[in-house]
């Protein structure tokens, strides 16, 4: 009886192993999703509240992808600074003054996110 269990074991093993890997030249699982999906806010025009709105992050098992969610506030941040820049520089403009005090200061926010 124990070796009749034995063999059953090896043979089951055997099965989800080769189910696994793939017995040939086809792929027995489909293929994984990317990690990461694009941030669905338009890349042709400035981010407006509707965008912001219909906005849905991809959830992970313990919550939001942290990647995700910081791509996303990264570009929101870069659009807010370039319109608090251009905001500055119209004030600017219309107070008869050519150049604004330190919009240029907050529109580079690189990569890295940091002021």
């Amino acid at each position: 009886m124990f070796f009749f269990l034995m063999i059953a074991l090896v043979v089951v093993v055997a099965a989800v192993t080769l189910a696994v890997i793939g017995g040939g030249s086809e792929a027995v699982l489909p293929e994984a999703e990317p990690d990461r999906v694009a941030d669905g806010l338009p890349e042709a025009r400035p981010v407006v509240r509707a965008d912001i709105d219909a906005l849905r992050l991809p959830v992970a098992p313990r919550g939001y992808r942290m990647a995700e969610v910081d791509d996303v506030l990264e570009r929101l941040a870069a659009e807010l600074a370039e319109r608090d820049a251009r905001i500055a520089q119209l004030t600017a403009a219309a107070a008869g003054s050519t150049a604004p005090a330190d919009a240029t200061d907050r529109v580079d926010l690189g990569k890295g996110g940091e002021r």
